[in-house]
């Protein structure tokens, strides 16, 4: 074989060679941007970010924090829990526009739950990928932006009770349970914020069984009484009346499965390991939640179409005004809530800083 046959094979190889390297993570960003560190295992990260049955794909702690900014585009065990929500925000807004166009939508006192409910769609949203996305930085980080998302929880709960209310109830709901309804629903939403806060701030690692009853309890009262006047609907009328109501049966659903998905950690813990990038229970959980939201605002958005003549003639300008008051106070609550929670685990992690 002659030496220039033998000088392009060789050429031909390295070529190839050089077209099948995969690009790192690190040749995807300008050189003056910090390029996140590879995954590690649980065992290479404290126990308070570790997650059952999930064994690699954990960040480093102690990065710079541009480091999980740009961890958005990157592999790793949360990322699913970031994109599922931070791509669900749009998809709302595309709805939003939709509904819009074709429904109608003209901005006063009686349309005012339906943009709350909006407002607390994507607080929820936001907060959420904010905390899945910074939580691993530090063990302060971690608590600080968990408190955050469970503030987002909470405000979601009562824009979902706002709408429910004012769009969905009907009246022999209503004089069951009256004016109780939207002073309950600020208060759970609160008691929901709250303890999941004190679960989170109590409890180390392995999680006992407490824990989840300090935030499942608040939540699930919450929800009893939030969904109560579609439950009221869906039993008392006829699916085929209101194209609503398969809306919100929809929605129902998806946040039962939700829950489920929440409350177990299913299916890493029959197949440990082979979840950590894709199929962990919670990243199904954002999923039905995502889901359970954008069959919320559609369900909304019908119910508001039919009835925004009647609604201040039914309830008044007084309440729907006193609805735009509750929900910034609310927010306000749960906000000096997380905070409270927060100086006290400052006060915790810094002890237990002196005594290492």
């Amino acid at each position: 074989m002659s030496a220039d046959i033998l000088q392009r094979i060789s050429t031909l190889t390295l070529s190839v060679k050089q077209l099948s390297r995969f690009p790192h993570l690190s040749d995807l960003f300008p050189s003056f941007l910090p390029s996140p560190c590879p995954t590690v295992t649980a065992s290479q990260v404290p126990a308070l970010f570790r997650e059952p049955y999930i064994l690699s794909g954990y960040r480093p702690i102690q990065q710079d924090w541009r480091c999980y900014l740009l961890s958005l585009f990157q592999l790793h065990n949360e990322s699913l829990n970031v994109w599922t929500h931070l791509l669900a925000a749009p998809v709302l807004l595309l709805l939003w526009w939709a509904n819009v166009g074709a429904l109608g939508y003209t901005l006063d006192v009686a349309s005012v739950p339906l943009a709350l409910f909006m407002v607390s769609s994507l607080t929820y949203l936001s907060l959420s990928v904010a905390a899945h996305l910074l939580q691993s930085h530090s063990e302060r980080a971690h608590y600080f932006v968990f408190f955050l998302d469970y503030v987002g929880v909470a405000v979601y709960q009562y824009g979902c009770s706002l709408g429910h209310y004012f769009y969905s109830s009907e009246q022999a709901w209503r004089e069951s349970i009256g004016m109780l309804f939207l002073p309950g629903a600020a208060f759970f939403g609160w008691l929901s914020c709250a303890g999941c806060c004190f679960a989170k701030a109590k409890y180390r690692r392995p999680y006992p069984v407490q824990r989840k009853i300090f935030q499942l309890i608040p939540t699930s009262l919450a929800y009893v009484l939030d969904i109560s006047p579609i439950a009221h609907r869906l039993l008392t009328i006829s699916w085929m009346q209101e194209a609503s109501l398969p809306f919100h049966a929809l929605q129902i659903g998806s946040f039962i499965l939700a829950a489920f998905f929440f409350s177990c950690p299913m299916p890493e813990r029959f197949f440990p390991g082979r979840c950590d990038f894709v199929g962990q229970g919670h990243q199904v959980f954002h999923l039905f939640l995502s889901l359970c939201t954008v069959f919320q605002l559609e369900a909304l958005f019908l119910d508001y179409a039919r009835r925004r003549d009647m609604v201040v003639d039914v309830f008044g300008e007084r309440q729907l005004r006193w609805a735009c008051v509750s929900f910034p106070a609310l927010f306000m609550c749960c906000i000096l809530t997380a905070l409270i929670f927060m100086r006290h685990m400052n006060k915790e992690l810094q002890h237990v800083g002196k005594n290492k």
